[in-house]
């Protein structure tokens, strides 16, 4: 690790923060105790972590009402003064989430109050994942998981935490259909066989992989949905090469969320869970969900079959890369 890096000073933020904030102090060494389990499927399989910290996040209220009637957490001036961060490129600051997922989980909100829309920054993801290649970065959609989906941000965790970092080449190898591919880039598609249908971009070169990303963004504003499409996106910078996983989705919650009783599970999908970490805040849902129920979940959440296979038709349809 290069003295005075961006790794170098992110991970001394988190040791720093860790020792001297309180409510991270916490809420990190709550984490060795955290209850997890595992549900396997054919070839792959999901981690369920008990983590009742994290039930401001998967109950959070995102309607615009709400967001209104709330400080901003993300904006700088209503941050508390321990929380310290990491300038990136004077656009962001690099923080640590003081309810984390992760061992080692960032905050990356734009230094301006602006809403959360990938379109304008995915070069600044391909960015940051390449200067950060230890971490699974993410977004989540304003009404895919992002509990402040006023203020533009990315998210990030130590890689390899959840099970699609290690399960990704084998998924892909197995479950996926060829859309494009040339000497720097394919595009892959996988469908509901691995339960949330993605799109699978791997490409060494920035220039192409943002072009194709703009062009599945692009035909996925063609379904309708009002504002950006709904959509998370996991990225990772490892082997030379950009990884990123694009989850269209088709529902911001199940309606086990919504439901009463014993029928109730709350369990709000954001890209980790899309990832395959599904993350309970409460102990009886942990304890009670099951394969049967994360089937229910997901294929209610993802993009449905027929506006996938048109989608993938679109794609198959694309010009070769000529820039």
């Amino acid at each position: 690790m290069p003295e005075n890096s961006l790794s170098q000073k992110v991970h001394q933020l988190i040791n720093q923060q860790i020792e001297s904030w309180p409510l991270a102090t916490s809420n990190y060494a709550g984490l060795a105790s955290v209850a997890s389990r595992t549900i396997e499927f054919d070839g792959f399989k999901v981690k369920v972590q008990f983590n009742p910290e994290r039930i401001r996040s998967s109950a959070a209220k995102t309607d615009a009402k709400s967001i209104q009637q709330r400080a901003c957490f993300l904006c700088q001036k209503n941050q508390q003064d321990v929380q310290k961060g990491v300038d990136f490129q004077d656009d962001y600051t690099l923080l640590i989430n003081p309810f984390p997922i992760f061992k080692k989980h960032l905050t990356v909100p734009l230094n301006r109050h602006l809403p959360q829309e990938i379109e304008p920054y995915f070069n600044d993801l391909l960015q940051l994942s390449r200067e950060l290649p230890e971490f699974t970065f993410f977004y989540n959609g304003p009404k895919c998981g992002a509990s402040a989906p006023d203020h533009f941000h990315f998210q990030a965790g130590n890689a390899d935490e959840m099970p699609i970092d290690t399960e990704l080449d084998s998924i892909v190898a197995q479950l996926g259909e060829p859309i494009l591919k040339n000497e720097h880039t394919r595009l892959v598609a996988v469908g509901k066989a691995y339960l949330r249908k993605l799109l699978y971009l791997e490409s060494d070169s920035s220039t192409q992989i943002a072009y194709y990303f703009q062009q599945i963004l692009e035909r996925l504003k063609q379904r309708g949905q009002e504002g950006e499409p709904m959509l998370n996106v996991l990225a990772r910078f490892t082997q030379q090469k950009w990884r990123i996983v694009i989850f269209p989705r088709d529902r911001q919650r199940p309606s086990q969320f919504f439901a009463e009783g014993q029928e109730q599970i709350l369990m709000s999908p954001a890209s980790v869970e899309m990832g395959g970490l599904a993350i309970l805040p409460r102990k009886e849902d942990f304890e009670k969900l099951t394969a049967k129920d994360l089937i229910s979940i997901y294929e209610q959440v993802t993009i449905n079959d027929t506006d996938f296979e048109r989608l993938k038709d679109q794609l198959k349809e694309l010009a070769p890369y000529s820039h």
